[in-house]
Parts: structure tokens; C-alpha cells; sequence
């Protein structure tokens, strides 16, 4: 209810001949939102738009249902599809809709930006992870000849690809990804513009965080599940068949990653005992590898979007602790998708925030608490402990590492629990220690004086 009214501004906005344009609001809502969309639906229809309010009272397939059922009335060859909280600037078309000139190109993907990049540590966080995602993922199995992912929004596809791929299914949470594979194993081509942007609203919420993750994990196995067994027996070329691997399986990470977290303390007794030849030669060249490769991927990303990338840097153990706290979440969508768990498909509440300011904490909508925040607290817990024995026992090099594994489970369990029942926000806090050491990095750099900060 807080965004609709914006996409559909944004969409009826398009730099387009107005002929030529054929604009659904697809709606599923239950609540208020419907009368805010049929208002701004008639509005523009008032001014002379082609524009329709598509409302669901059966949710059936979720989003793929809806885009299917769109799908039965739509006059277009080509659509292009925006979720609620993306804003397409008007020049979106013009930009992207040239590439079909060739007849093999199904799919053309603008690259997400952020209306909300600098609202928190959580929405920044967020913002390298996705960064990361387009810029080291998307482009580079795009520019070479890699099977690469429609992310549901932001991008134009042509109606005969969904209809030769089989349409929308809805037997995974993630009808985009399954829908790429099949499309692409037809012998479409997917092609992804790095410099062609769509702003959207990142989640500011933990638990909306979360379940945008979970769902995105839980899908990805799913359409693992359904589609790599195809595509290893097809006959596409190794090198495509190697990185359909990659891509469907990373997700297995999680519950790798307990495994290792459970391993951990024991490990490092084990280490401690042996002595510091075994240390140097086989814990810190993997530590080194491991953080290396993590934190190449982001500022690889960085480097390409910003000229002041270095300043990212500050942002990366809070990143790769972020994803250390999405573990247990992580590992239960994994398990769940991989042994064919169904489960309902849950929204990412949005809250019309943009900038760095703006209250989200009185509004409607919340994400749901679960049960898993408790656990992530005793696994903070555990290495709360963990940390305490390092340090008894003058282990002070694997402190650090262990930091994040506390940091990461503590920070996202806790926040779970305060914001989920609109406690108050600890990324606040946060967000100023690491703002404040920012500005002490720049001041090191530049000789710039560092600007004081207020009381708050």
C-alpha cells in the first residue's frame, strides 16, 4: 500500500508511444492497496492511458499465477515487468526494447539500483550483496555465453519466449530463475545491461531481509531440484553446464557453513594442542584464500560502480557477518527445497523509503519472528564462549574470525526479535560507529578535517 501508487506513476510515465503501451496492475492484494491502485488507476485512465487493474481474489501460484493470468489478456509482444517497489525511469523502453531487433534475444535485464542504499547498515549491506550479484554474476555469464537469471524485475522479455519456455509455473518460489533456465535450454538468448538502471527499495527490516533471502535460497534449490538434472543431460557445452552448476548449487554453502561454525571451537582446540606449525601452514593460508576470495568478489563490484569504492571496505566484515547470521535461516530453505517442502510465498513488506531518512517502525506490515532467532542467539552465544577460551587461552589470532561468527549471529537473531516486535533498531548505532570510522579513513587519505558530529 505504501509503494503501489509510485510503480504505477513511474510506469504511466514511460517515454513510449502511448499507442503502443498496454499498462496491467496486477493485484493480489487483500487489505487497502486495492482501493489506492484502482484510484491511480483511474486517474491515468482519465488522461488517456491504456491501464488495467488485474485484482486476484484467488492467490493461486502467488506471483507466477498473476503473471500468468496477466498473461491471458496482454495485447503486447514484448513485457516488461516491474514489482511494486521498483521506480523505471522514462527512458526505461527506449533504452532496452532495441535489443530485440535480434530475433534470438529473449530477455533483456536492467541492473537494480537502490532508493534507500544509504538508510542503514542493513540496506548498505544489502546493497554490496546485490551489487556483487549483477556487476560479477549477471554480467559476467552474460558477456560469456553463460546461462544468467531474469530477476523478476527491471528487465523486458518477449511473450514468445515465456510461451515457448512453457509459461509461468509456479512449483518453485522463484518463477523467474525457472523460467530462465527453461527459456535458455530452448536456445534463447539473455542479454544484461550493466548501465541500464532501475531504482528500487531495499528492505530496512531484519526479518523482511530474511525472508526475501530464504525465499530466494529455497527457490534457487527448488529450481535446482527441477532443472539441473536437464541440463546436465542436454547437450549444451561443458563450460555452460560447469556454471549452471555453480549457480544452482551455491546455495548448499549454508548448511555447509553450520557444519564448519559446529566445527569450529573443537578445531581450534585441536590446533592449540598441536602448535604453531600446523597453524601457520595450513589454518592461515585457507583463512587467507577464503577472506580473500570474499572480499575480491565485493570490491571487485565496488571498484566498477564507484570511484570511491575504497571506502567499502569498512563495510566488509559487517557483510560477511550478515551472511554468517543467515545461516541457520539459510540451511532450513535449503533442506526444505532440496527433499521438495512446499511452502506459501511471502512478500517483502516495503515501506516507501527513500534516502537515508524516513519511519517505517509505526507503519503496517512487519516480517514474521520465527523460532530460528533463538537459535541464532545460542549459536552467538556458543561463540561468545568460543571467544572467551581464545583469549584465556592467548589464541589472540583467531579472535578476529571468531568476532564476525558472534557478531553475525547476535546481530541478526537480536534484531530479529527487537524489530519484529517493533523494538528499537541496534543497526542505528552501527551505522554511526562505522560512519564515524569512515570519515576517520577519508581524513587519513585526504587531509581532509573530519566533520564533527552531533550529539545524537
Amino acid at each position: 500500500m505504501y509503494v503501489i501508487e509510485r510503480v504505477i506513476d513511474a510506469a504511466c510515465a514511460l517515454d513510449y508511444p502511448r499507442q503502443l503501451l498496454d499498462i496491467q496492475v496486477l493485484d493480489d492484494s487483500t487489505d487497502e492497496t486495492r482501493v489506492i491502485a484502482d484510484n491511480a488507476v483511474g486517474r491515468w485512465r482519465s488522461l488517456g492511458v491504456d491501464i488495467t487493474l488485474i485484482h486476484r481474489a484467488d492467490r493461486g501460484g502467488f506471483k507466477a499465477g498473476a503473471l500468468e493470468n496477466g498473461l491471458r489478456t496482454a495485447k503486447g509482444e514484448f513485457v516488461a515487468i516491474f514489482d511494486a517497489d521498483f521506480v523505471p525511469g522514462a527512458d526505461f523502453l527506449q533504452r532496452t526494447i532495441h535489443y530485440f531487433s535480434d530475433p534470438k534475444v529473449g530477455m533483456v535485464q536492467a541492473r537494480w539500483e537502490h532508493l534507500n542504499r544509504e538508510y542503514s547498515f542493513l540496506t548498505r549491506a544489502q546493497a554490496i550483496f546485490l551489487d556483487g550479484h549483477f556487476m560479477l554474476e549477471s554480467y559476467t555469464r552474460s558477456v560469456s555465453g553463460r546461462f544468467f537469471n531474469f530477476n523478476g524485475t527491471a528487465g523486458v522479455l518477449r511473450r514468445a519466449t515465456i510461451e515457448d519456455a512453457g509459461g509461468w509455473e509456479h512449483d518453485t518460489l522463484t518463477e523467474d530463475l525457472d523460467l530462465s533456465y527453461r527459456a535458455q535450454m530452448k536456445g534463447w538468448k539473455f542479454i544484461f545491461l550493466p548501465d541500464v538502471t532501475v531504482p528500487s527499495e531495499l528492505p530496512v527490516e531484519i526479518n523482511s531481509f530474511k525472508a526475501q533471502q530464504c525465499r530466494w535460497a529455497k527457490g534457487a534449490m527448488q529450481t535446482c531440484r527441477k532443472t539441473l538434472p536437464r541440463m546436465l543431460r542436454g547437450d549444451f557445452n561443458p563450460a555452460e553446464k560447469l556454471e549452471a552448476w555453480y549457480h544452482l548449487t551455491g546455495n548448499v554453502s549454508y548448511p555447509l557453513m553450520v557444519i564448519l561454525t559446529l566445527l569450529l571451537f573443537p578445531a581450534m582446540i585441536v590446533r592449540y594442542n598441536q602448535g604453531w606449525f600446523e597453524l601457520v601452514t595450513i589454518d592461515l593460508p585457507l583463512f587467507v584464500l577464503s577472506f580473500s576470495s570474499v572480499t575480491t568478489f565485493y570490491l571487485t563490484s565496488q571498484r566498477i560502480l564507484s570511484k570511491k569504492w575504497h571506502r567499502q571496505i569498512l563495510y566488509l566484515p559487517g557483510l560477511m557477518a550478515l551472511g554468517i547470521g543467515m545461516m541457520i535461516s539459510g540451511t532450513k530453505v535449503v533442506l526444505e527445497g532440496a527433499l521438495g517442502i512446499r511452502s506459501p510465498f511471502v512478500r517483502t513488506p516495503k515501506y516507501s523509503v527513500e534516502g537515508n531518512s524516513g519511519d517505517w517502525k509505526a507503519k503496517k506490515y512487519r516480517g514474521r519472528v520465527s523460532v530460528l532467532a533463538l537459535i541464532e542467539i545460542a549459536f552467538g552465544l556458543y561463540f561468545c564462549f568460543a571467544v572467551y577460551y581464545a583469549l584465556a587461552l592467548g589464541i589472540y589470532g583467531v579472535v578476529p574470525f571468531l568476532f564476525l561468527f558472534l557478531w553475525g549471529f547476535m546481530y541478526m537473531g537480536i534484531l530479529s526479535l527487537t524489530q519484529g516486535f517493533k523494538g528499537i533498531s541496534l543497526g542505528e548505532p552501527l551505522l554511526r560507529l562505522l560512519d564515524f570510522a569512515r570519515l576517520r579513513f577519508t581524513h587519513s587519505e585526504t587531509g581532509y578535517e573530519i566533520p564533527k558530529l552531533n550529539q545524537h
